[in-house]
């Protein structure tokens, strides 16, 4: 496995939950979990295929100022957390047996590829699908 040069780092106000719900609803592998004080993550990695995502609690984050999650700001996010996914119709249907909110219906893309937006359990967006923008393009 090549080692990924990127990865999104995110906030989360219940990071214990947020680590089950996108392990069981996403199907990412904890790699690595901190917790900090009382119920608080102070460091997870969680992986999916040859990607993932780092996350730790809101409340311990050192900057307040500097990063928010999307609870934070009303619901919105300032990004698309995007993953490729082989095939995106059975992750749908699995997310959606998980209760998942969809933004976006899984679909055809103009691009290519097939796939779908959700939101977590915290705001922020999710994107899922075959097209793969290092070998597709």
């Amino acid at each position: 496995m090549s080692t990924p040069t990127v990865t999104p780092g995110l906030l989360y106000h219940d990071a214990p939950a947020a680590i089950e719900w996108l392990c069981h609803t996403f199907g990412f592998q904890k790699r690595t979990v901190i917790p900090g004080d009382g119920d608080t993550i102070l460091h997870a990695h969680l992986t999916l295929g040859n990607g993932g995502v780092m996350l730790s609690s809101a409340e311990d984050y050192p900057f307040p100022n500097l990063c928010k999650s999307p609870r934070e700001l009303g619901g919105a996010g300032s990004v698309e957390i995007i993953v490729y996914v082989p095939d995106p119709d059975t992750h749908y249907r699995h997310a959606v047996d998980a209760g998942v909110e969809v933004v976006i219906p899984i679909e055809d893309k103009p691009y290519g590829g097939r796939g779908y937006s959700c939101k977590d359990l915290e705001g922020y967006v999710w994107v899922f699908g075959s097209y793969n923008a290092w070998t597709d393009a």
